[in-house]
C-alpha cells in the first residue's frame, strides 16, 4: 500500500492516509484508491481534502539555467465544509481520469530512470494544510502501442538512456498538456557514426496517437576550427492507428526514417 502520513496537527490533530487500489496504470485509464481521514482527540473541520497528480518537470528560465519543478496536472476534490469528530475513521474512495498524454514511468515494471509522477493528498483543517512534501509514487506502464514503438527501437540495437519532463509546447501539434516526455535512447551501432542522440515522445489520443522523433545528429565541423563535437536537431512525426498497430512493421518504418536523416543533408518529414 502506498500509505503516508500527510498531516498532524500537535496533540488532538487528524491524520489523513492516502492508499493506491491500482498500483499500475495506464494513460488514459483510471487511477483508484481511496483517503482514510483518522479524527484526533477533539473534532475537527475539514475545509478541503482532494487529490492532486504530479509531475517532476524541467523549466528553463530566461538565462536558460534549468530546473526541477514539481507541476500539477491533474486533480479532484474529495470533500469540503465537512466536520471529523474525535476518534472517528472516514474511507474517501477515488478515482483519478489519467489524461492520454500522461506520462509513463515503467516497461513491464522496471522504472524509468529520470520519471517522477506522484499522487499527493492535500488536507485543510481549518486554514492549516498538510506538508506538501510527501508524494506518492505513481507506475505508469504504456499504451501498447508506445510498448510496440518502444520495442521496435530496442529490437534496432538502441539503448535507453534517460527520460524527462520538458514544460514546453511542440510546434505544429495537438498538444493537451502543457509539458511533454522525451524518452532518450544512445543511438545503435549502425547509427552511432551519424547520431549523438534520439529522443521519444508520444502524444496520445483516445484512438491513435502522434509519435515525435527527435534526432540529434552530428555535424562535420572544418579542421582546425578549435570546435568540439557538434550536433544538429531533426525533429519529425508520425501517425499511429491504434486500430491497424498490427499491420505495420514497425522496425522497417522507423530504421527507413532515420537513414534519411543519417545522410548527408536529409529533410526529415
Amino acid at each position: 500500500m502506498f500509505s503516508k502520513v500527510l498531516a498532524s496537527f500537535g496533540q488532538g490533530g487528524a491524520k489523513v492516509d492516502a492508499q493506491l487500489i491500482d498500483h499500475s496504470v495506464r494513460p488514459g485509464g483510471p487511477l483508484r484508491g481511496q483517503v482514510m481521514l483518522v479524527g484526533g482527540q477533539v473534532d475537527q473541520e475539514v475545509q478541503g481534502l482532494g487529490v492532486t497528480l504530479l509531475a517532476r518537470v524541467e523549466q528553463a528560465d530566461v538565462r536558460g539555467d534549468v530546473s526541477l519543478v514539481d507541476m500539477p496536472f491533474q486533480n479532484i476534490n474529495l470533500a469540503s465544509n465537512a466536520v471529523v469528530r474525535a476518534g472517528q475513521t472516514l474511507t474517501v474512495p477515488f478515482e483519478v481520469h489519467l489524461p492520454w498524454e500522461t506520462p509513463i514511468t515503467t516497461v513491464l515494471g522496471k522504472h524509468l530512470t529520470g520519471m517522477a509522477i506522484g499522487l499527493q493528498t492535500a488536507l485543510d483543517l481549518g486554514g492549516s494544510l498538510a506538508d506538501p512534501q510527501d508524494i506518492d509514487a505513481v507506475a505508469i506502464e504504456p499504451l501498447p502501442a508506445q510498448h510496440r514503438i518502444l520495442d521496435a527501437f530496442a529490437r534496432l540495437g538502441f539503448q535507453f538512456r534517460a527520460g524527462a519532463l520538458e514544460k514546453n509546447k511542440i510546434t505544429g501539434l495537438d498538444q493537451q498538456l502543457p509539458f511533454y516526455q522525451e524518452i532518450r535512447f544512445s543511438p545503435s551501432p549502425a547509427f552511432a557514426q551519424a547520431f549523438v542522440e534520439v529522443a521519444v515522445t508520444f502524444l496520445a489520443g483516445s484512438s491513435g496517437m502522434q509519435v515525435v522523433l527527435d534526432v540529434q545528429k552530428k555535424v562535420r565541423v572544418g579542421k582546425g576550427s578549435g570546435l568540439g563535437p557538434q550536433a544538429r536537431p531533426f525533429i519529425g512525426a508520425f501517425p499511429v492507428d491504434y486500430a491497424r498497430l498490427g499491420a505495420t512493421n514497425w522496425e522497417q518504418q522507423i530504421e527507413g526514417w532515420l537513414r534519411e536523416v543519417a545522410r548527408p543533408r536529409a529533410i526529415f518529414d
